[in-house]
Parts: C-alpha cells; sequence; structure tokens
C-alpha cells in the first residue's frame, strides 16, 4: 500500500513518454530483424536495457536526490569514479568502428562517457548552485572549466568528438541558466574556437576530419566518406509522409544506409513511418522536455532546477546533433538519438537521469 501511494507522486506522462519512444525505436529494430538474423541479438539486448532502465528509474525515484546536494563529496567521488573508468579505457577498452570507447564485457559492451554525462549535471548543479549569486566571478566559471576539461581530454582520445561537444554543450546550457555574463560568454566561444583549432591540428583523426569536410559537399567523395550522409537523406526524402512502411524501407532493409540501428536511426523510422513518424517522435520528445522543464520549475532548490536543466540540455543537444546529421546539415560524429537509437549504455544512463528527475518531483 505505501508503494502505490508513493507511486502517485511519479510524473507519468514523462514516464510514458519516455516508454513510448523507447519502444518505438524497438519496433524499429524488430523490422530491421527480418532481413537480419544478427540484428536478434542486438534487438534482444536493447529489450534488456529496457527492463533494466525501468528498473533503475523507479529505484531513484525513490531514492533522496538530496543525498547530492547536501554531500559535496558524494558529488564529487561520483565524478572521480566515472572519471577514473573513462581513463581506464586508455588502457583496456576495445576498438570498435575506430574509437576506442568501450569495456567489453563478455557479449556486452559498456561505455563510461554515457555515466559521465551524468557524473558532470551532478556536480555542475552542486557547483553552480552553491555560487549562484557569485558567478558573475570569472574564477567561478574557470574553476567549473577544469571539470569539464578532465573527461574532454579524454575522451578527445578515444577519439569520440560527439561526446565532447555534448558535455560541452551541457556546461555552456548551465552556465547560462545560473546567470554567466555576457562578457563571459565572447571569452568562452574565444576559447573554444582556439582549442577548436588546436583539436582539428593535432588530435582530429584523418576520419574525422573528412567527416567535416564531407559535409561540406558529400557528393564529393558519394562512395567513401559522403556515402553514409547521401544514403541518410536518400532514406529520409524516400519516407515521404506516410513512409513505406515497417520493413519495407529499402535503404534500410536491404543494407544501403550503414548503422541504421544507432547513428541513423532517426532516418530508418523517417523512411518507414514518414513524416507522420517523425513528428509522433518529436512530440514524444517535446512532452519529456516540459514536462522536465515543468518539474524543474516547480522544484525546492536551485540544485534540482540546475539538475533538470543539465538533463534537458543533454536530451535536446543531442537530439540536434543526431537529426542534423542524419539530414546532412551537421557532420557526421556518432552520436545516437535520445531513447530511439539502440545503445544499452545511452539507454541506462538516461533513464538514470530520468529517475532523479522523478525524484526531484517526489520531494517538490
Amino acid at each position: 500500500m505505501i508503494f502505490f501511494s508513493q507511486a502517485r507522486k511519479i510524473d507519468w506522462v514523462l514516464f510514458g513518454s519516455v516508454l513510448f519512444l523507447v519502444l518505438f525505436g524497438i519496433l524499429e529494430l524488430f523490422a530491421m530483424n527480418k532481413n537480419s538474423p544478427e540484428m536478434s541479438f542486438i534487438l534482444s539486448k536493447q529489450i534488456i536495457a529496457l527492463f533494466l532502465g525501468i528498473f533503475l528509474m523507479f529505484a531513484l525515484a525513490f531514492f533522496d536526490y538530496r543525498f547530492f546536494k547536501n554531500n559535496s563529496y558524494a558529488a564529487v567521488i561520483f565524478y572521480i569514479l566515472s572519471l577514473s573508468i573513462l581513463a581506464l579505457l586508455l588502457f583496456i577498452s576495445s576498438d570498435i568502428r575506430g574509437t576506442t570507447a568501450w569495456i567489453k564485457i563478455g557479449s556486452f559492451s559498456i561505455e563510461p562517457v554515457e555515466f559521465v554525462k551524468i557524473a558532470l549535471i551532478i556536480l555542475f548543479a552542486k557547483y553552480f548552485s552553491q555560487r549562484h549569486v557569485e558567478i558573475h566571478r570569472f574564477s567561478n566559471i574557470f574553476i567549473s572549466g577544469i571539470y569539464l576539461v578532465l573527461p574532454l581530454g579524454l575522451v578527445l582520445l578515444q577519439p569520440d568528438l560527439g561526446s565532447a561537444i555534448v558535455m560541452s554543450g551541457i556546461w555552456i546550457f548551465m552556465m547560462l541558466v545560473s546567470g554567466i555574463s555576457k562578457k563571459h560568454i565572447l571569452i568562452l566561444i574565444t576559447v573554444g574556437m582556439l582549442v577548436a583549432s588546436f583539436a582539428w591540428v593535432y588530435l582530429f583523426k584523418d576520419y574525422q576530419k573528412d567527416r567535416v569536410l564531407t559535409f561540406l559537399n558529400p557528393y564529393a567523395d558519394p562512395q567513401g566518406a559522403g556515402y553514409n550522409v547521401i544514403q541518410s537523406m536518400i532514406a529520409v526524402g524516400d519516407g515521404g509522409i506516410f513512409g513505406r512502411g515497417l520493413g519495407y524501407g529499402s535503404q534500410v532493409q536491404f543494407g544501403f544506409l550503414p548503422e541504421a540501428h544507432t547513428d541513423f536511426m532517426f532516418a530508418s523510422v523517417a523512411e518507414e513511418f514518414g513524416l507522420i513518424g517523425v513528428i509522433f517522435i518529436f512530440s514524444l520528445l517535446s512532452i519529456i522536455i516540459w514536462r522536465i522543464i515543468k518539474i524543474a520549475m516547480l522544484a525546492e532548490n536551485n540544485f534540482a532546477r540546475l539538475f533538470c536543466i543539465g538533463v534537458v540540455s543533454w536530451i535536446f543537444i543531442q537530439i540536434i546533433i543526431n537529426a542534423g546529421m542524419n539530414l546532412g546539415m551537421i557532420p557526421v560524429t556518432g552520436i545516437t538519438f535520445p531513447f530511439l537509437s539502440y545503445g544499452g549504455s545511452s539507454l541506462l544512463a538516461l533513464f538514470i537521469a530520468i529517475g532523479l528527475v522523478q525524484s526531484i518531483k517526489f520531494r517538490s
């Protein structure tokens, strides 16, 4: 009885929207399984991640998020632990698609950077909420930037440019909400351009440079660096308004679209469900973002508000990057579409974040 009385405090609209979006992605994976037997294992792993994610979400909903708000050591220890695992990748990681971002455990792979995003959001929420009145001081921005640079450097060594962009975006969004001055924004933009120039010369791999150059003109190398983007745009255009039907997308089912279940899941859905399917996806995402922002507005303290904003920025940035690269508007960076694309680590991390948001809703 206690469980059911407490369960009423859960934001069921938020949970339902997340669940429908994940199930929509699983439905698309099921359709891919028709002409690709190896997809059955991928499908089963995504279903396992869904059930585990739901369990973690409910467990964290009953967990008091104020444990991180009131205990600086907890936030710092979680950050250091996630950072240590990320550093460990330099020695024990498995190379998948040219990136050493995964730890192999049997048949499963774990991508630690997804959980680092949560650690950063918690740490930034704690840091900025304590210095809300003094956020105009550049020293506070500089120190928070150090917290970002440490995982950023490790991620760029993998190399994983997409995750580096997402983490940087989370940091900037949370600072903007905290009240950073316009002068400091200009300084950050300048520093960001300098860092990007340095990374282009010394850190970017040749294939990453090719992706950026191909973005400007994918047809310059249609059988090489531009192939993925061209096939993705064909798939999106082929869907029309109503789509070709579940399991009948030629680009998806015949293997013309690479990584259709991960990086280009958005294009897969657009081809088979058309504009109607895309509108449905963005409607669910709009509800998710709206509900989290509403919870942030009703939260009892700045830590909770900033954490919710961090989660919203995480989801929003990945939507923009993934949809943009599927439409040929942004260079391909290997970022998955939130809740929709295949990826157990990404799905679990997002469910953990939603669980902590639900915990904030519990205690608003």
